[in-house]
């Protein structure tokens, strides 16, 4: 509680109306904001992400679930940065963490961290997580979750498994959703900078979308 205390506070101290109007409205009216830009976000909340200052990871659920429940997204942001502290330490259980604050406050600017940074890490320590959930998040009529199957590989590099790759963007081909597309084409442009013969020939062998192959295609 002294932790939430106290970033409420530096947070009320640091907002500015004009700026959070503004946030708000380029987020689409889905959160609202405290007005505080990155750059001094960060510079205000370094002492509660440094080590000393640290809550114990065995806290880190409850301490994010309330971050989450509020509802500017400015906490959003820092429960986000919070895990991120943590990737050493992650457990089995934390899936269950990752997972709900994927479904939850969903937005490209939450996805596009919970994915490659949270899930990609998890699924690199907990292989055998990965097959059933990624099936299980596939069928799910959400698009977040199925974003987050596409993007939890777009930092492995060398590490990324093409047959989970090919098999998840096969099973979301036809799909009319912008940031399910925007998706498939940022990873493959990604993963263009590691192997561009092997996404050259998926690209001109898979029937994507335009915006798809766009994006796939930006660095060859």
């Amino acid at each position: 509680m002294e932790y939430l205390t106290s970033l409420e506070q530096i947070f009320e101290e640091n907002s500015n109306p004009i700026i959070a109007a503004q946030q708000k409205a380029y987020m689409k009216d889905n959160f609202e904001y405290h007005g505080i830009k990155t750059p001094l976000r960060r510079e205000i909340t370094k002492p509660f992400l440094q080590r000393q200052y640290l809550p114990p990871k065995s806290d880190l659920p409850k301490l994010v679930k309330a971050l989450w429940s509020k509802p500017e997204r400015d906490f959003h942001y820092v429960a986000m940065e919070l895990c991120l502290k943590y990737t050493k330490q992650f457990e089995k259980n934390d899936l269950r963490l990752w997972e709900f604050m994927a479904l939850n406050n969903s937005w490209w600017d939450s996805i596009d961290v919970i994915a490659p940074k949270l899930l990609g890490t998890q699924f690199l320590m907990y292989p055998d997580q990965r097959d059933p959930f990624i099936e299980k998040w596939l069928h799910k009529d959400n698009f977040w979750m199925k974003r987050c199957c596409i993007l939890f590989q777009l930092k492995h590099k060398d590490k990324i498994d093409l047959q989970c790759l090919s098999f998840v963007i096969n099973s979301l081909l036809g799909s009319k959703e912008f940031f399910i597309n925007k998706a498939i084409g940022w990873i493959l442009r990604e993963h263009s900078k590691t192997d561009p013969d092997w996404v050259k020939d998926f690209v001109y062998t898979t029937e994507l979308s335009n915006l798809s192959k766009r994006e796939a295609m930006k660095y060859l």
